[in-house]
């Protein structure tokens, strides 16, 4: 029997990003394993319900990020027996007798070390014998791993780009103008807003929207522009959200805390325009689930979100308000521009699937054992 694991513990502690990765491979998976292979997935203890029914689970004392991880994780791992680990969270057992996967899903800590406290930079420190000692590693998209090969000087043939994908449940949806829903005790109506969808925090680039919504607001007072900032908050969050009111934006701005999967899906379905103006991302997942379900889209022409949202969405440099209120006044009074992107937006998700993501890391993994046999 071939017997590969999967480092889950992290879903425990977090939801969305590296957590939602984890699942969603896992899951796409499982149909795909031949009969003479295994997949286990290592969950910590405080893991009430499994990641994926129906596999088989482990479940392990180190939490993750400990600052004695690289002692006890190592035991753990080693008294399941793989052939394989695959770490998504960047840092692996640097100690190991098994082949070694890892996903690397950005290099924000290197590019933005102020988001860094002391245990993190303690964890992400470890990127370099991380990649150093991996058999295979895995990048979301083309642009981490030209981060991966620039930064940490991996020779390119050694990363492996393997996109991630939305899921099936973010698609279109008919949703008439002015169609009402209460979320986090907020009243929306469809087709009146523009939409922010992440974690209130610096590198998120919120200044810039906010900077060009004052100016589309003075430009045209009676336009109605509303913003929707949909996340949780985050790290040094508080001068963002002061800023609403240094610019006098509190009567323009609705801010809802972090949403569920249903009103996500309808946010993204119902507003006039998503944007995205971030200064960094991996791969941005968000924009992805926005152009899936069919909105008109803004993102920002820097990291992966050019390849992300190929021609589907109109793109502008995250730094310059100006052009952004531009675009946004432009997108919103142009219902033809707006079917256009709509149209657009779902065929470019559709580019992207976790059947093909679990396929390429499962042919990973074969590679892997193959070689060192």
């Amino acid at each position: 029997m071939i017997r590969f694991a999967i480092d889950a513990r992290l879903n425990a502690y977090r939801q969305g990003g590296i957590a939602h990765y984890t699942q969603s491979l896992v899951r796409a998976m499982v149909p795909l394993l031949a009969d003479e292979e295994e997949l286990l997935v290592l969950e910590h203890v405080r893991a009430h319900m499994p990641l994926v029914n129906g596999l088989r689970r482990s479940r392990l004392l180190t939490p993750p990020h400990h600052r004695f991880e690289q002692l006890s994780l190592p035991v753990e791992v080693w008294l399941r027996r793989p052939m394989l680990l695959h770490s998504p969270d960047f840092i692996p057992p640097l100690v190991h007798s098994w082949r070694t996967v890892i996903t690397i899903h950005d290099l924000a800590f290197l590019y933005f070390p102020e988001i860094l406290d002391r245990a993190a930079r303690r964890y992400y420190s470890r990127i370099y014998q991380a990649v150093a000692g991996a058999d295979a590693i895995i990048a979301v998209s083309q642009a981490t791993r030209d981060d991966i090969v620039e930064r940490l000087g991996v020779p390119p043939e050694r990363v492996s780009v393997i996109y991630e994908a939305a899921d099936d449940d973010f698609r279109p949806l008919t949703i008439p103008a002015g169609t009402t829903r209460i979320i986090d005790g907020q009243t929306l109506i469809a087709d009146t807003f523009l939409l922010f969808v992440s974690t209130i925090e610096p590198r998120k680039n919120i200044p810039t929207v906010l900077q060009a919504l004052r100016i589309c607001c003075d430009r045209r007072p009676s336009a109605g522009y509303r913003l929707v900032l949909a996340g949780a908050r985050g790290w040094l969050d508080e001068p963002i959200l002061a800023q609403i009111g240094e610019l006098g934006l509190s009567d323009r701005v609705i801010r809802i805390g972090f949403v569920g999967r249903e009103d996500l899906r309808w946010l993204y379905a119902a507003c006039r325009i998503y944007l995205n103006p971030s200064r960094y991302e991996g791969f941005g997942l968000p924009a992805l689930e926005a152009l899936a379900c069919g909105a008109p889209a803004i993102v920002s022409d820097t990291s992966s979100l050019p390849e992300v949202v190929g021609d589907a969405a109109w793109l502008a440099p995250p730094l310059d308000p100006l052009t952004w209120a531009d675009l946004i006044e432009q997108l919103w009074h142009d219902e033809a521009a707006r079917s256009d992107l709509s149209r657009r937006g779902p065929r470019q998700a559709a580019r992207f699937s976790w059947q093909t993501t679990a396929q390429q890391t499962l042919a990973l993994y074969r590679r892997c054992i193959r070689h060192h046999e």
